[in-house]
């Protein structure tokens, strides 16, 4: 497809996407309240101002409380002394700032050559990314933790390895899921990023034991083993593993164990053949798709994970695939099957987005072909082969850097969420359902207009 060759054409044909994702995010997409921003700030409030217990709270009218660690909570502290509104628009900025970290991390040095066009097309694209989207209506930190692991990352491949792997154990504090980067910090041989992350996240920890004592002792031995303070295991919206067994009637744990051991041993050996091939961001990438699928619950939002693996799919010439998989989860496809998963057809609809998981955990191109580049790279390094220098992800390299071309690839790249921009600026009434079905309200605690963030329950006023 040709793109236009003068701006007035170029600025009708962003004006027209503009219009069309517009239109798109307010009919299929559901807002979702910033339902989870509200259980951080009412827990921080209620515990900084009122005495109340980190885990003792409910969002009112609701079963659903706090469920992180409690450094989370003490690093969310400062949110206590801000109004709802202003915490609302802070997380806004904050998730903003992270995807634009993420995404230049991915598309590497040549981010400039797609100009204010190629980047607007992005924009448009990543608007429709259903992940991204639920991750600012909800008010998520995703993207603050996938920044601060691709970060790590980063400082890795490029020799400045004196402070990676603070980022991975900041969030392996903050959260659960990425604890797994530390293991591909060991599958490496970083061993003293390994102790570093380790350090931090312990580090964290025990900050937070001596900060809320009764708290880190309460989560540590009993809420973080309780999934049900979470939400139902066979809901949907739970894309891992776990939930595609829930749906199907096996909540046994010894099922579910022996499925995750499978993968890790997948994961380990094709992270390991990325690290010695030097393809940093693969085995990053891979390692964000083996945490969603082996957590007991991964919302639909917490997909963002899968952000580069798009980019490596651009990166090393599968554009189509990349177009086609990310078309998929743009499209909210998985509530089809809300009511009502069984079937063959509900096996394989209810849970589309673990599928496209999965498939990339097993076929995601690693290692790169002689003479290419990748946004993850450095001179060589006597612990691990060392990545050459990296193309930009975000699209396929150009040999002719006129507007025309690199407006095309930046559009592919808009397809494979692969660079800049979330559309969130969409002004309407706020979703009672924050979990997004496309489906009509049901009459049940499940139902559209009655679940909460895990999901359950209609989320309070404002």
């Amino acid at each position: 497809m040709r793109t236009p060759a003068t701006d007035r054409g170029r600025v009708l044909l962003v004006l027209a996407l503009v219009i069309t994702v517009t239109v798109f995010t307010a009919t299929v997409p559901l807002l979702r309240d910033w339902f989870d921003l509200r259980v951080y700030y009412g827990t921080v409030h209620t515990w900084l101002h009122h005495g109340g217990r980190i885990y003792d709270y409910h969002v009112p009218g609701t079963a659903y409380g706090f469920t992180y660690p409690p450094f989370a909570a003490v690093s969310m502290a400062p949110m206590g002394y801000l109004g709802l509104g202003t915490a609302i628009a802070a997380a806004l900025v904050l998730n903003l700032l992270a995807l634009a970290v993420v995404l230049r991390i991915l598309a590497g040095p040549g981010w400039r050559r797609y100009g204010w066009y190629g980047w607007a097309l992005v924009a448009c694209g990543l608007a429709l990314f259903e992940p991204l989207r639920d991750t600012f209506s909800f008010g998520q930190v995703n993207l603050l933790l996938l920044a601060l692991v691709l970060g790590d990352g980063w400082l890795l491949s490029t020799g400045r390895g004196r402070w990676a792997g603070v980022g991975i154990g900041l969030a392996a504090a903050i959260k659960l899921t990425p604890a797994l980067f530390i293991g591909l910090l060991l599958v490496a041989r970083r061993w003293k990023a390994a102790a570093v992350a380790t350090a931090v996240a312990l580090a964290a920890t025990g900050l937070a034991a001596l900060v809320v004592p009764g708290a880190s002792k309460f989560y540590w031995t009993q809420a973080m083993w309780d999934t049900t303070r979470v939400g139902r295991l066979d809901y949907v919206s739970n894309q891992s593993l776990q939930g595609v067994l829930a749906r199907l009637g096996e909540t046994g744990r010894p099922l579910w164990a022996t499925v995750v051991l499978l993968v890790l041993c997948v994961w380990a050996v094709r992270v390991r053949r990325a690290v010695v091939a030097g393809d940093w961001t693969a085995a990053f990438a891979l390692t964000g798709l083996t945490a969603c699928l082996i957590s007991p619950i991964t919302w639909v939002h917490h997909l963002v994970w899968l952000l580069p693996s798009f980019a490596v799919l651009v990166r090393t010439g599968h554009r189509r695939i990349a177009f086609a998989l990310y078309a998929v989860m743009c499209t909210s496809v998985v509530w089809l099957w809300f009511d009502d998963s069984s079937g063959i057809d509900g096996f394989l609809g209810s849970n589309t987005y673990t599928w496209v998981t999965l498939g990339l955990l097993l076929l995601l191109p690693t290692g790169q072909a002689p003479g290419s580049r990748r946004p993850f790279s450095r001179n060589a390094s006597t612990t691990a082969p060392a990545p050459s220098a990296a193309a930009p992800t975000t699209a396929a390299v150009s040999a002719q850097p006129a507007p025309s071309s690199a407006a095309s690839s930046a559009a592919t790249a808009v397809a494979t969420g692969t660079a800049a921009g979330p559309g969130l600026g969409l002004v309407r009434k706020a979703s009672s359902d924050p979990t997004g079905s496309t489906r009509p309200a049901a009459a049940k605690p499940q139902s559209s207009s009655s679940r909460a963030s895990s999901y359950t329950v209609k989320p309070p006023p404002a």
